[in-house]
């Protein structure tokens, strides 16, 4: 069988290629730039927005892991007619939680692509997942190089590791199509305010803090959190302190 990558030189694509070579299956990996083959991953250049390189004839699987801040939802599109007209047999969609709640373009443009798989006519899974740790660590990094950091009320976030996100993704690849899987989180919900207070103690660093309030539409949903998952859930292993601990 032969599996599609896209998005396979990113953060989650480097940890879900090589589960997919190691169970024995070919893979090739779909990006704009290409690249070299090595270890059994064939690399094609492709893009999705242009439709450029989308031709997929003799792809069992295509796992779809490419994403950006615009476009999403046209690039899903382009990518599942190619599919449909190739005759793939699995449409693997990773997708975000509050996909279709959170009145934020990003979450919008996530939510058209999730439409643009079911709408394919080629059997899928999508799994929604929280935010990622690397990007979770990065907001609480900024936020901590301010003078002071300012804290939205009521935002709360259940980072997710980016190596069980992959695990999921590799086992849902090479199962059959599934549909919406449960949505996969963090073990632990967390404030604004606790995780950019763990990157401090982390860094031996203190900082003063100035509460605000978030308004409309959008500090509502995050207040109502439409961004969490807190029943029903599939939870991964790896913890924030975990990962606070390997990368300060």
């Amino acid at each position: 069988m032969t599996i599609l990558v896209t998005g396979g030189t990113g953060t989650l694509g480097k940890l879900v290629v090589p589960q997919l070579t190691g169970a024995g299956y070919t893979v090739r990996v779909l990006s704009r730039r290409g690249g070299v083959n090595a270890d059994g991953v064939e690399h094609v250049q492709g893009d999705l927005l242009s439709e450029d390189g989308l031709d997929l004839t003799g792809i069992d699987t295509v796992v779809h892991l490419a994403g950006g801040a615009k476009g999403d939802a046209q690039a899903a599109a382009h990518l599942a007619k190619a599919a449909a007209a190739a005759g793939v047999r699995h449409l693997v969609h990773i997708s975000v939680i509050g996909a279709d709640t959170m009145p934020i373009g990003y979450f919008r443009e996530k939510l058209g692509a999730e439409q643009a798989i079911r709408d394919s006519g080629v059997p899928w899974t999508i799994l929604r997942a929280a935010q990622f740790n690397s990007l979770t660590y990065t907001v609480a990094q900024k936020m901590a190089g301010l003078p002071v950091v300012p804290v939205p009320g009521g935002l709360r976030f259940q980072p997710v590791d980016e190596r069980d996100v992959a695990d999921r993704i590799a086992e849902l690849a090479l199962g059959e199509p599934a549909g919406a899987v449960p949505d996969l989180t963090g073990p632990t919900v967390y404030t604004l305010r606790e995780l950019v207070d763990s990157y401090l103690q982390s860094q031996g660093k203190r900082r003063p803090h100035l509460p605000i309030r978030m308004p409309g539409k959008v500090g509502r949903a995050y207040r109502t959190a439409q961004n969490l998952t807190l029943t029903g859930a599939t939870t991964g292993k790896h913890t924030w302190e975990d990962y606070l601990g390997a990368h300060c």
